[in-house]
């Protein structure tokens, strides 16, 4: 990876350590890689993913620190789509996991499709002869205890040098433990102050032990996860949907999709539900601004024409929706609608206050004079986001600059039709047809 030109560091670690925040074997770890501002990220992401994908038999996911995060916070997990069973057999979760995996990996769009790294690992197991242990004065803990002490070691104290603690712990030599025989002759002491082997009292054999059990609300599971690339979120889900919807699990069993692609339902439904109270309140607020129905609902039904410059921004992008572009629209929404208000309220002071009549010559002049602000808007917020448009999808723009994109392409339709749209249909529905009709007799 430092060979790869652009790559500016990098370091990596393997597993992780006891009673950290991420708790992980030696089966697992991770590069930290710098990339240099100043080279072509994208081009040097892919010499990145072309070093790592020439290694087999491991599963590997390039992606940015943020990204990790916020897949972890969603379900604990790094990929943006994850099939996750539920079950209490390991036995059968592993075999449902490998059947769902080879199903998803038929799926356009999806890469990296992977049942979790659970394997049975050879452990040295010991199970106390209750009769034999009962018959040297010993109980299972006496015999569990002294055991796990010489193996695994125990902690007995503390010293404290020159500010730092030091655990002190209790532990047999290296030659003691090193092999499943020597296990066996483990010396266990009795209360009458005999020692004996644990061999006598205990079944010491290898056996097969998982690396790792998950819960989830007292059930095991186990996930079956994959990313998404070159494809929507949710057209990929719905894909993965209908592959493993046949797939038949006993009773006691059960599996959901989880991911990005679940909280991106659930942040539309919520979506649609505020955003609908949202609406309603914004149509009374204008109704209560212009003192008028008719002029509230002019407005609010031509605020959704100032989203298509940013819609069209996104087609020609990359075509997803993400956070950053939903945060886009909802900004593009705000300025068109201060503008639409700021530019329907100078029509009417200048009707009521200097007496314009209404008429062209009314929407003409209260259109020029709204030119310069609204330009000024549109201009400033523009430039302010140009830099990280032209900067592209880089490390820690992948909400800012979606973002940028689709304010860039709104600000263009939204300045549209607030110079152009709203005071044509202002003039053409302002008014009603009895009232317009007085105006041009008067006239």
């Amino acid at each position: 990876l430092q060979e790869i030109p652009g790559v500016r560091n990098c370091g990596s670690h393997i597993g992780q350590a006891f009673q950290s925040d991420e708790p992980y074997g030696v089966d697992f770890g991770e590069n930290w890689i710098s990339i240099n501002p100043a080279v072509d990220y994208d081009k040097t992401l892919a010499s990145v993913s072309n070093v790592v994908d020439a290694y087999p038999g491991l599963y590997r996911d390039v992606q940015t620190y943020l990204r990790e995060r916020v897949r972890e916070v969603l379900t604990g997990t790094s990929e943006a789509i994850v099939v996750r069973i539920y079950g209490p057999d390991l036995d059968v979760l592993y075999a449902k996991a490998d059947e769902i995996s080879h199903k998803m990996q038929g799926i356009p769009g999806l890469i990296d499709a992977h049942a979790d790294l659970q394997e049975d690992l050879p452990h040295t197991e010991v199970e106390v002869d209750l009769a034999a242990a009962q018959a040297h004065g010993l109980k299972p803990g006496d015999v569990r205890r002294q055991a796990s002490t010489l193996v695994a070691s125990e902690e007995v104290g503390d010293i404290f040098r020159g500010g730092k603690a030091y655990d002190v712990h209790v532990w047999s030599t290296p030659e003691t433990r090193n092999s499943v025989s020597s296990v066996r002759q483990l010396p266990i002491d009795t209360p009458g102050g005999e020692q004996i082997t644990l061999e006598q009292v205990a079944d010491v054999r290898l056996a097969p032990t998982p690396n790792a059990i998950e819960r989830v609300n007292q059930s095991r599971r186990i996930d079956v996860g994959a990313n998404v690339e070159g494809r929507d979120l949710g057209s990929a889900v719905s894909a993965v949907e209908d592959r493993i919807a046949g797939v038949d699990l006993p009773p006691e069993y059960h599996m959901e999709v989880l991911g990005e692609s679940s909280e991106l339902a659930a942040a539309q439904q919520n979506l649609l539900i505020y955003g609908g109270a949202a609406a309603l309140a914004i149509l009374f607020l204008l109704q209560a601004s212009f003192g008028s129905m008719r002029l509230a609902l002019l407005l609010f039904l031509t605020l959704p024409m100032a989203l298509v410059g940013g819609i069209l921004a996104v087609w020609m992008g990359d075509g997803i929706l993400s956070l950053g572009s939903l945060i886009g629209f909802l900004t593009v929404f705000g300025i068109a609608a201060r503008n639409g208000i700021l530019m329907i309220s100078h029509f009417q002071h200048l009707e009521q206050e200097e007496g314009e009549p209404f008429g062209p010559a009314l929407v003409l002049r209260g259109a020029k004079e709204r030119l310069a602000p609204i330009l000024m808007t549109a201009g400033a917020t523009g430039l302010a986001l140009v830099p990280l448009a032209v900067a592209g999808s880089v490390a820690g723009h992948e909400i800012e600059h979606p973002m940028a994109i689709v304010i860039l392409g709104g600000l263009v339709t939204s300045t549209l039709l607030n110079l152009f749209v709203l005071p044509s249909l202002y003039l053409r529905f302002g008014k009603s047809k009895r009232v317009r009709e007085m105006h041009t007799q008067e006239a």
